[in-house]
């Protein structure tokens, strides 16, 4: 495992240096140049752009518009070509009028301008070409999904997984630039999918109803405050290209994994309708071990071992319409549906020995759950005759269920005096949460330098959760009451932000913003012992403002530098403040603290970017401060000495440094690596109240995507990634190492069919685990989520989204009328 990730380290490296030796190469013979806008005038963001040699009608080089909507190709040979831009929900455009000479070696094509298609005007299926499958920006990231060849077949988390700068552990958590304090969104704002258990909601969600993953390490005021590390937005697929056009898939794979979806759209000049369902059914086999010892009163050993399998069916449907009211205001509204079974089973065979007496125990866990969340979702657009000024509105309800029954059988060997006597018992849980999120956006152009942003947004999330714990005895089942409560929870935040923009000069440019947010967090704790009635509350109730600062610099040789400043949240999720004592694991106990504080953020950001014809490169240099960091601390339960509990505190405070380095490379037609290494030192401040001494350490992790185009439309993927062992407020977490692979064959006309065979963690090296020490105990534990698993899937693809010849040159014609030479500008970020 260490020479895979070595090897690991040393191709993503390479990747990486690989974009460098381009600054010593020689400029070509010419260059082609525009910036992308669509009919408003805005700039069309990583927009596919390539250059076609008329004389043998091959790709000569392809590129992709950047955040401001620029594109450059250099090195480009005397000759004829034709110009091809491309991007979903436009009319693909082409130039066929380029020639570069000597008498013309740099064309400025100024703004090139996109228009949406028109029915008339389609025939039949042509494929025209596929999305990057990572788009770079200094900014954001864009991770397009039907690229993923490793992910084809699988969940969320499968997709997360293969996400550059993305971890996942063993319970699905998901962790951005090594913490994993990071705000999930499901379209842009937060839902009812993503309430609840994210972890379970990701593992259920089919990759194939996901459009792209999008990366914002540090957002501007116009977001969320939320996310220690930043946002991952997920967009679900939303099919706007013109005419009928859909697909279905369906795939199977080892340990009885299934799936399928189907997609259908139709759009005209009034309405855009769509809609997607995807099932999947997914079987997971895990294995690991805890072994704890405690050193309090007199030394004691709890090690067990443990082998699990777990069953999840998801369907996930989505369905929308857009209605244009006219051509600057359209009307949206859209819904989403999910509703997902699971099956989890463990045994676990348990160890025990306190130095008088040994005991072994065999337990037995049988977990079922049945969750249904659904949201939907109204959206107003509307557009002024003055180019770029913008209205936008959205209200959104969610609601969801989740439903858990879990029954427990123990059987002890040996001497049990000194443990639990129970043998037989189950828990019910079950939580509602509703979601409210309502938001209004304006944008308005002062002139082209300068702009404003401004806008309101309301977030509100009630959770009602119940746990009822029985014991069996005598095949009857008596609820114990000090093991049975419910939670209430109330979570309010109103923002109000502005963003003032000025693009200074043409290479120079600023982002200055303030966010204020109101939030409240009120908690009710509803013990249900009609002897001792027990209730309790918290609320907690603060005001912060959140500035965001950005400065942006372009150079030379499509180079760009930014400098940020952010302040941002991270908020209390409603099982860290839940007093209630978990007992689900007889040996590991768990509570959450009402009075916990949201972590108080300051994060700095450098960032550089090199766009060339055949390399993105951009790197980010990141410094990050987290006041009143939240952290679970595990200790001795006062009255047994093999139990642990884990508590949450706010201890002091964390510092972070560390460098991003992203680079895709081109080699040639047929080869594209991205390579991705993130280093970062961390160092979290002792806290004596806690026993907790200061702890720092480097950490590192990277990630390496190979694409290849091979003959005979056989394409192929791989993708390798590696986390170095980290540093925690009581120990290390383990190094993980995984590699997942997929190869796919496009046939029938136009390439409209595929198949496609994945396998995920080749090595069987995929495993999670981590190390505990403090003066009162030592704990080492390792988990696996899921061994080597392969997937075969087949995609049909149909509808209208091509042009005849006739039509296709009279569009080229007036298109290369629109495009006219004239300065552009970048925003301010």
């Amino acid at each position: 495992m260490k020479s895979l990730s070595r090897a690991l380290a040393l191709a993503a490296i390479l990747t990486v240096l690989f974009s460098v030796k381009l600054f010593s190469q020689t400029a070509g013979t010419g260059t082609v140049s525009g910036k992308l806008v669509d009919e408003t005038g805005k700039a069309i963001d990583f927009a596919s752009v390539a250059l076609v040699k008329k004389s043998d009608n091959q790709t000569l080089r392809s590129t992709q518009t950047d955040p401001q909507g620029n594109f450059k190709i250099a090195n480009v040979p005397f000759a004829d070509y034709i110009l091809k831009i491309s991007f979903v929900g436009y009319q693909p455009y082409a130039n066929n009028a380029i020639t570069v000479s000597a008498q013309n070696t740099d064309i400025a094509l100024g703004s090139v301008k996109m228009t949406t298609g028109k029915t008339n005007v389609l025939k039949e299926v042509v494929v025209q070409g596929q999305k990057n499958a990572m788009q770079i920006g200094i900014d954001k990231k864009i991770f397009n999904v039907d690229q993923s060849l490793v992910s084809q077949g699988g969940s969320a988390t499968d997709l997360l997984t293969n996400v550059p700068t993305v971890a996942v552990d063993i319970d699905g958590n998901v962790s951005l630039r090594g913490t994993s304090n990071v705000k999930i969104l499901i379209d842009g704002k937060p839902s009812a999918l993503a309430g609840g258990n994210i972890a379970d909601v990701l593992q259920s969600l089919p990759a194939s109803s996901i459009e792209s993953i999008e990366l914002i390490t540090n957002p501007s005021s116009k977001y969320q405050a939320d996310g220690q590390s930043g946002i991952i937005n997920i967009v679900l697929k939303k099919n706007q290209k013109v005419g009928l056009n859909g697909m279905v898939s369906g795939g199977a794979g080892n340990l009885d994994n299934y799936n399928a979806s189907t997609n259908l759209s139709y759009r005209d000049k009034k309405i855009n309708l769509y809609g997607n369902y995807s099932y999947r059914n997914g079987y997971q086999k895990g294995s690991g071990f805890t072994n704890t010892t405690t050193y309090e009163g007199q030394t004691s050993l709890v090690n067990n071992n443990s082998i699990s399998s777990g069953k999840n069916i998801g369907n996930n449907l989505k369905l929308g319409l857009d209605y244009y009211l006219s051509q600057r205001a359209t009307l949206g509204i859209s819904g989403n549906a999910n509703f997902r079974n699971g099956d989890r089973d463990e045994d676990l065979n348990y160890f025990y020995d306190d130095l008088s007496r040994y005991t072994t125990s065999i337990r037995n866990s049988d977990r079922n759950s049945k969750d249904k969340t659904y949201d939907w979702s109204l959206d107003y657009t509307q557009k002024f005759k003055k180019k770029g000024e913008e209205l936008t509105a959205n209200f959104s309800y969610g609601k969801g269920n989740d439903n858990d029954l879990q029954n427990f059988n123990q059987t002890y060997q040996g001497d049990a005096s000194k443990r639990d006597s129970l043998t037989s018992n189950r828990q019910t849980d079950t939580e509602a949460g509703k979601n409210y999120n309502i938001q209004v956006d304006y944008t308005l152009p002062v002139n082209d330098k300068v702009k404003w942003e401004a806008g309101y947004r309301s977030t509100i999330r009630n959770e009602f959760d119940t746990q009822l714990f029985e014991t069996n005895q005598d095949g009857i089942y008596n609820i114990e009451y000090d093991q049975t409560n419910d939670f209430k929870l109330e979570d309010i935040v109103h923002a109000l932000y502005t963003n003032y923009q000025n693009q200074f000069t043409k290479t120079f440019g600023m982002q200055i913003g303030l966010r204020a947010e109101q939030a409240y967090l009120n908690t009710e704790y509803i013990g249900k012992n009609p002897l001792e009635p027990k209730n309790s509350q918290s609320n907690l109730d603060y005001f912060r403002v959140y500035p965001s600062i950005f400065f942006t610099k372009k150079f030379g040789g499509e180079q760009q530098l930014q400098l940020s400043y952010t302040r941002r949240v991270n908020r209390p999720q409603g099982w860290m403040v839940n007093p209630f004592l978990d007992r689900t694991d007889p040996s590991n106990f768990r509570a959450g603290n009402p009075s916990l504080k949201p972590e108080d953020i300051h994060s700095f950001e450098l960032g550089y970017s090199k766009f060339w014809d055949a390399v993105n490169f951009t790197s980010s240099v990141y410094y990050r401060q987290v006041n009143d960091v939240i952290q679970p601390v595990r200790s001795i339960l006062p009255t047994n000495n093999l139990i642990t509990l884990t508590n949450f505190y706010n201890l002091t405070s964390s510092n972070a440094i560390g460098l991003e380095l992203i680079s895709k490379a081109d080699i040639n037609k047929a080869i594209s690596l991205t390579g991705n290494v993130n280093l970062f030192y961390n160092r979290l401040e002792g806290n004596e109240q806690y026993n907790l001494q200061s702890s720092d350490g480097y950490n590192w992790n990277a990630n390496l995507i190979g694409n290849f185009k091979l003959p005979k439309n056989i394409s192929a993927q791989f993708n390798m990634n590696y986390s170095a062992p980290r540093n925690t407020a009581q120990g290390t977490m383990k190094e993980m190492f995984g590699t997942d692979a997929g190869i796919r064959y496009d046939f029938l006309k136009n390439r409209a069919g595929s198949l496609s065979f994945n396998m995920r963690d080749i090595f069987n090296t995929r495993r999670f685990g981590q190390t505990t020490e403090t003066p009162e105990l030592i704990q080492d534990f390792e988990r696996r989520r899921q061994g080597q698993m392969g997937m075969l899937t087949f995609s049909y693809r149909f509808g209208k989204s091509d042009f005849n010849n006739q039509q296709r040159k009279k569009r080229d014609q007036d298109q290369q009328q629109q495009s006219s030479p004239e300065d552009y500008g970048g925003g301010g970020k």
